[in-house]
Formats: C-alpha cells, sequence, structure tokens
C-alpha cells in the first residue's frame, strides 16, 4: 500500500482526485489542507456517497507556506500530489522538500515558466531516486499525448492551433481564475511562421465554431506548451493556443480590461480574482454544463501533400474540469504499482499515451471525434 498526500485535496481538482484515488486497494490517500475541517467532511461524503474506499481515507491539516517539512515528516507520503494553485507565484519549495525526504511529487501546474523550469531540480530529484512532474493537467500532458499519437502521420509537422471553452455552469475556483487573470493583458512569445513573437493574454479575439457547442469566442493563452513544444517538436513554425469562456458578454468583458491591462491603465488584474469570480456566478442562468477542446495539427503527409487533423472533444453535465485531473491519477497509480521508472525532474510529456488518457475519460460524460 501507498500513502499519497494530495495537497489541496478538498478543493475543485483535489475531491475528484481523491474519490478516484481513494478506490485503489494499492492506496490510501491523505486528504491534506489548510482546513481539516473541510478534508475530514469530504471523508464523511466519501462515506456517504458509498464510494469504496480500500483503505480508510485521513485528513491532515497542512499549509505549503508553513512548516511543510514538519508536515510530510509527520504524514511520511510515498507520494505528493501538490494540486493548490495558483503555481505562476510559487517557488518549488514544496518540490524540493518532497526530493529532501525522498517522495515522488505531481503537480496540476499550468503555470508556463513554472512546469519549463521543473528540470531544474533534476539532477538533486535523481540522486535522490525520486520522479518529480509538473504540469500534470491538460496542459502539456493531454496536448503532448494527442501530438504523439498522430505525428507518425505527418513527414513534417509544421503547426498546431488548439484551444478550450469552458463551462458556464460549471466547478471554477479562485486559483484558476487568478492564474489567468495574472496574465491577461501581459505579453508572451509563442511561436509564428518560425519566429518567437509577442502576443498579449486574452487578445488575438476570434470566432471558432465548435463540435455540438456553436460558435465561442477565444483569446491567446499562456501555457507550458509554448515553451516546451518547440523544443519536443523542432519542425513546428508556428504555435497558438486559445481559451474563452461560454458567456460572450463576459469574454468581451476580459478582453476589453485586457486592453486596459496592455496601455498601462491596470498594472494587473489578479487581485481582482475573488470579485470577478464572485460576478461571474451571476451569469450560470445563460450558460451551460458543455465545454470542448480542438486541436487541428498541419503539415505534410507522408505522400508529400499537405494534411490536417482536427481532435475535438465535448464535455457535457459539468465533467470539463475533471480533464486535466486524469495525468495526476493515472501517474500516482503507474508510481504506485512502480510503472515509472524514470527519476528526476520533468514536465509532464510522454508519462501518458492517447489511449490511456482517453480510457480514463471514458467513464464521464465526455465524447471525441477526429476529422482528416
Amino acid at each position: 500500500m501507498k500513502r499519497i498526500l494530495v495537497i489541496g485535496g478538498y478543493g475543485n481538482f483535489g475531491n475528484f482526485i481523491v474519490k478516484e484515488l481513494a478506490k485503489d486497494k494499492n492506496i490510501q490517500v491523505i486528504i491534506a489542507g489548510r482546513s481539516l475541517e473541510k478534508a475530514n467532511q469530504l471523508i464523511v461524503s466519501i462515506v456517504k456517497d458509498e464510494i469504496e474506499a480500500h483503505h480508510q481515507p485521513e485528513a491532515a491539516q497542512v499549509d505549503i507556506h508553513k512548516d511543510f517539512p514538519k508536515a510530510l515528516q509527520h504524514i511520511k507520503p510515498d507520494i505528493v500530489i501538490h494540486t493548490s494553485g495558483p503555481f505562476q507565484a510559487q517557488s518549488y519549495d514544496v518540490a524540493n522538500t518532497c526530493i529532501d525526504y525522498g517522495t515522488h511529487y505531481i503537480d496540476l501546474a499550468d503555470g508556463r515558466e513554472f512546469v519549463a523550469g521543473i528540470t531544474a531540480l533534476h539532477e538533486k530529484a535523481k540522486q535522490a531516486g525520486v520522479s518529480i512532474i509538473s504540469g500534470a493537467s491538460s496542459v502539456p500532458c493531454l496536448t503532448s499525448a494527442i501530438v504523439d499519437h498522430y505525428i507518425d502521420e505527418f513527414s513534417v509537422l509544421e503547426s498546431l492551433d488548439y484551444g478550450i471553452t469552458t463551462a458556464q455552469k460549471t466547478t471554477r475556483g479562485l486559483a484558476t481564475t487568478a492564474a489567468i487573470l495574472g496574465y491577461t493583458g501581459k505579453a508572451f512569445n509563442t511561436l509564428i511562421n518560425g519566429a518567437l513573437t509577442n502576443i498579449y493574454g486574452w487578445q488575438g479575439l476570434k470566432a471558432r465554431k465548435f463540435h455540438k457547442l456553436g460558435f465561442r469566442l477565444l483569446g491567446h493563452c499562456d501555457i507550458p506548451d509554448l515553451a516546451l513544444f518547440p523544443e519536443r517538436y523542432p519542425s513546428i513554425k508556428t504555435l497558438r493556443f486559445y481559451a474563452g469562456l461560454e458567456i460572450k458578454c463576459i469574454h468581451l468583458i476580459l478582453w476589453a480590461l485586457s486592453w486596459l491591462v496592455r496601455i498601462g491603465l491596470i498594472h494587473n488584474l489578479k487581485k481582482s480574482a475573488p470579485l470577478l469570480l464572485r460576478l461571474s456566478f451571476l451569469f450560470d442562468g445563460l450558460g451551460t454544463a458543455n465545454s470542448g477542446f480542438y486541436m487541428q495539427l498541419f503539415g505534410k503527409g507522408n505522400n508529400g501533400s499537405e494534411k490536417s487533423i482536427l481532435f475535438e472533444l465535448v464535455a457535457h453535465s459539468g465533467d470539463g474540469p475533471y480533464i486535466p485531473c486524469m495525468p495526476a491519477i493515472l501517474l500516482a497509480k503507474k508510481l504506485a504499482n512502480k510503472q515509472i521508472v524514470e527519476r528526476g525532474a520533468y514536465p509532464c510529456v510522454g508519462f501518458i499515451s492517447y489511449n490511456e488518457y482517453l480510457n480514463a475519460l471514458k467513464a464521464l460524460d465526455i465524447t471525441w471525434q477526429i476529422t482528416r
């Protein structure tokens, strides 16, 4: 049996991860966060929902900013899953502490610099004999798995155009909101026609028709892929990722605010995250629980002609937020069963295959299709 400590275990992502891991006979879950009461409430919920936990989950009061080494020494986990973002402003203190205590580490970070920079811990983690895996989320885990699965159909993969549209009626947390607002209107670079080019968060406004969802608005979004993919897929000349909100007026308000940040009238929107998150719930009656994702690969086929592959995914019933939880669940199970032999610090690319990821989604109200 492996003990898995889930930091933020009663949060939007952690809750789902805890309930899935608790079903595994080889795993005991420790639900951790600053509120011991909320951790214990989740244990009660697991019993009430008749989730078959082979080993009784435990609750622990853990603040990663206060005495985390002491907490780790007391709990003695084999694996730590860190879900408590936003990661853009965090250091690697949690990962470093896990290395010091010989504990495997997984996080759900979506911060570009955070995920790409995790390799700075590689030698230390390797010497300690532990796996440190950052970015166990939709990006870059699912996105790289899709590219890896289809890349052999191209003689040259030239560009990727992809994005996500969220559902209005779905769980959304302060950490994710703060992460998005942190780069709204701020410059970051991506590959366009072979050159690193500055674009701005939540700008590049465009409309796209999503499978089964109709038209949704999209804007530029900063993700780890923009730093990782040019090295992983060196033939790519253009790399664009977009994100969008279901309610068009909310998306346009955020787009307008991005211009105020860009021209310097507002320094940063991150401090407004609690207010804007509360206001967003007022619009729930106008939305649905349906979200979508697309990825279009362009290049030359193996016969030398132009080729494109379009992967489209639709999540109904509010199941979209569970998609980024899957890598942490799959990785934890693999580590618990000694199926991951790599030791060191890595971004989460190449650890989970396309089929493994999609098979894990089959129990949810999620469908996908591929168009060639």
